[in-house]
């Protein structure tokens, strides 16, 4: 299963999100490949796999073959492409190529190596990298800060969704939404969850990650914050997340 992690918006958690999702499917034996479409490279800077003669840009400009590209992580079960700067510079590079929107699909399709999940990152935009990433995936799962507007970009992130499903690839998904940097004692956190719930339903997921000091840290030392402190509890709120991934398995909207 090929699943986009993405928001237009930046700060959202959606590496954090990838990271350690990622990781605690690796950790029960499931094969995991993280294909990282963020020119920030966050997600690759996280295991340490920055690289950018191995990057998906170089894959992208058929400088080498995306089997070459693959990256083990410190994590078993877990690899990774990396991105890197250059990777800003392929929209306008790819922007005459009919084929731009399906090339990453094309390319994941040519992986000679069998994965149970491919978590891809996006950028904090809906352009050609995110269109990209949707088109190749089979579902999305969508990260929302507990913050004001939270719900407004929400609700445009969806229509392109849409778009993408009616002219691009028929067959997405939406596996979910998850409200993260959720603080209990802040009553703007609990209305945020209050009106997804409402107006998502069941789209969101049961469990919400809140605001812990530990998922910002633990990047800085190129580790998962389920490696870095299992006991934390934004650790704690991935593996209950990544548990109920594991339920919802391939249903989705």
């Amino acid at each position: 299963m090929i699943i986009t992690i993405a928001n237009q918006k930046g700060g959202v958690g959606k590496t954090t999100t990838v990271v350690n999702l990622s990781t605690a499917l690796a950790s029960i034996d499931k094969k995991v490949l993280i294909i990282d479409m963020d020119p920030q490279y966050n997600s690759s800077m996280s295991f340490n796999s920055y690289d950018p003669k191995l990057s998906i840009y170089k894959v992208f400009s058929n400088s080498i073959n995306i089997n070459d590209a693959i990256q083990k992580s410190q994590i078993p079960n877990l690899d990774v492409i990396s991105a890197c700067e250059d990777l800003a510079a392929a929209e306008y590079e790819l922007a005459e190529d009919e084929n731009r929107n399906f090339l990453l699909k094309n390319y994941i399709s040519n992986l000679n190596q069998s994965y149970e999940y491919i978590f891809i990152d996006t950028p904090p935009t809906l352009g050609l990298l995110t269109i990209s990433s949707l088109t190749a995936s089979d579902q999305v799962l969508i990260p929302v800060q507990c913050e004001f507007f939270a719900l407004e970009g929400l609700s445009k992130l969806i229509k392109t969704i849409d778009a993408v499903k009616n002219n691009l690839n028929p067959e997405l998904k939406l596996n979910g939404i998850i409200l993260t940097m959720f603080d209990k004692r802040n009553s703007l956190s609990s209305l945020i969850e209050k009106e997804a719930r409402e107006y998502f339903d069941t789209n969101v997921y049961k469990f919400n990650v809140p605001r812990n000091v530990t998922l910002s840290e633990a990047p800085s030392h190129g580790l998962p914050a389920i490696i870095y402190d299992l006991k934390c509890s934004g650790s704690q709120a991935y593996i209950a997340l990544a548990k109920e991934f594991l339920e919802r398995g391939n249903n989705g909207i």
